[in-house]
């Protein structure tokens, strides 16, 4: 597909270029705002059967259930748009909170410490899955799987069956996972900055928009010569930075860790960006779409729990909007294939 969602603005190329440009940005957009409107339909329905869903309190719950989702959604986006994968980051968050919490236990370090901590446990991460992905040419489903399993056993044998308590926790560092400002959560405010500053930097700046470039097609990139190699790199340090940072805020909101804090969140979070629009062959989407796949998975989840359903069926669910939204990615792929041949076609007759 092209990279006409998030890419470059219109160089004076003529109206194919524009017209194209606009057709699968509407397509894209319109997938966005089907999500946003089957959130809404499905938050109504929930509150219909059950008022106190929409409380103040289980509104406060939902955007703090989604806020860690969110921000791996954010930093899965910008690998995914290269055509890869990061099947590493639930790992990464359980490593990266449990060396956290072991960093400050008992002690006064405040929270800016911590997140510095997490962030470069992170990026140690990302940068091992970036230079084997994008400089040995490794497969990203190989490595990244291969990291998973690395880091899971290396969290088991550094915590030896232990935990970290939430009593030995700063109580600044729990403050920033329980505080507010004017009634809303810290975590949801920082992810909504994360996001907003990812989505701009995707659209306005070239480096950005060069892994749209690199998703849509990379050999077409490297003949325009875009540094594939480093941009898959910055792309897996980015995911594994924000990996490393969401395993920090877990430790602030949760207080209490353990080795296997977010095992198989990497397949949610997966199935959150491509739900939400970004094409798992890369090159089309953008960080809102996942943002908004994001709320949807963790809202699905709350309402089961609310309306009492097994929570066996909340995995199904996630499989069946995973498989439905790769079904629908390819029919628009195939169908946005053939309408910019026909108005490339009709241009060419005209010309």
């Amino acid at each position: 597909m092209t990279t006409a969602v998030e890419g470059p603005p219109d160089t004076g190329t003529g109206a194919p270029t524009r017209g194209a440009a606009s057709l699968v940005d509407a397509v894209f957009r319109a997938r966005e705002i089907s999500i946003a409107g089957a959130l809404v339909l499905l938050v109504l329905g929930t509150y219909l059967a059950n008022p106190r869903f929409l409380s103040g309190q289980g509104i406060k719950d939902l955007l703090l259930n989604a806020s860690i989702l969110v921000l791996l959604a954010v930093g899965q986006s910008a690998v995914v748009i290269t055509r890869n994968i990061d099947l590493s980051v639930g790992s990464v968050v359980g490593l990266s909170a449990f060396a956290c919490g072991r960093f400050v236990a008992g002690t006064d370090h405040g929270v800016l410490t911590v997140m510095l901590l997490g962030v470069a446990v992170g990026v140690v991460c990302g940068l091992v899955s970036g230079a084997l992905v994008g400089f040995g040419e490794v497969p990203a489903l190989v490595v990244t799987l291969g990291m998973l399993y690395i880091i899971q056993g290396v969290d088991y044998w550094w915590a030896q069956g232990d935990q970290v308590g939430a009593a030995e926790v700063p109580d600044p560092v729990l403050g920033l996972g329980s505080g507010s400002v004017l009634g809303v959560p810290y975590l949801p405010l920082i992810a909504l900055v994360l996001l907003a500053t990812t989505a701009y930097f995707l659209r306005n700046h070239r480096s950005g928009r060069e892994l749209y470039a690199i998703g849509s097609s990379p050999e077409a990139a490297l003949l325009a010569g875009i540094p594939i190699r480093r941009r898959v790199l910055a792309a897996y340090v980015f995911s594994g930075a924000v990996a490393g940072f969401a395993g920090a805020l877990w430790l602030a909101r949760f207080g209490t860790v353990v080795a296997d804090n977010a095992h198989g969140w990497e397949l949610t979070v997966v199935s959150a960006v491509v739900v939400g629009g970004v094409a798992i062959t890369g090159g089309t989407g953008t960080v809102w779409g996942a943002a908004l796949g994001a709320l949807l998975l963790t809202t699905i989840g709350s309402v089961l729990v609310v309306l009492k359903v097994d929570a066996f069926w909340q995995g199904a669910i996630t499989g069946a909007l995973l498989l439905l939204a790769i079904s629908v990615d390819r029919v628009v792929n195939l169908r946005m294939t053939a309408a910019l041949r026909k108005r490339s076609a009709r241009h060419g007759n005209g010309a």
